[in-house]
């Protein structure tokens, strides 16, 4: 198994990030990652930017990590939109993999956004469509 050093070092543009807010959420969603389910994710467009996160950028290929820092899997991304919370659509919300539908997206990042920061149903989302490059778990896609 690689070692994120190895990983960084040969991939010295990569970032390197965790899903979710909790253990339980990152593996949730890692095993969607893994199984093909989820090809897309979003996240509020005021993490980005001066003194936060890197946007991320079509072609660039990061390192999701486990909750324990661990590298899971490399992801390149082969697509970025912004748009407004309220402008989401199912097709996105299909690609993320997690919900039943428009309504349960609504109310699952509602409450994601209030627990890591606010909501505003106004609030500009960053879209991100990726697709895995690497498992570290021991699998290559």
């Amino acid at each position: 198994m690689k070692t994120l050093q190895e990983i960084i070092d040969a991939n010295p543009e990569a970032e390197t990030f965790r899903f979710g807010d909790s253990k339980k959420l990152c593996d949730s969603i890692l095993a969607l990652i893994r199984s093909g389910q989820k090809t897309a994710t979003c996240e509020a467009l005021l993490v980005y930017g001066k003194g936060g996160d890197e946007m991320p950028e079509v072609g660039r290929r990061d390192v999701a990590l486990e909750w324990d820092g661990r590298p899971a899997v490399m992801l390149e991304t082969v697509e970025v939109t912004t748009r407004r919370f309220g402008d989401m659509d199912e097709d996105f919300v299909a690609a993320q993999g997690e919900f039943r539908d428009l309504e349960h997206w609504r109310k699952s990042y509602e409450a994601y956004f209030r627990r890591n920061g606010g909501f505003d149903p106004e609030m500009e989302l960053m879209c991100e469509r990726f697709r895995v490059v690497e498992d570290f778990g021991g699998r290559d896609v």
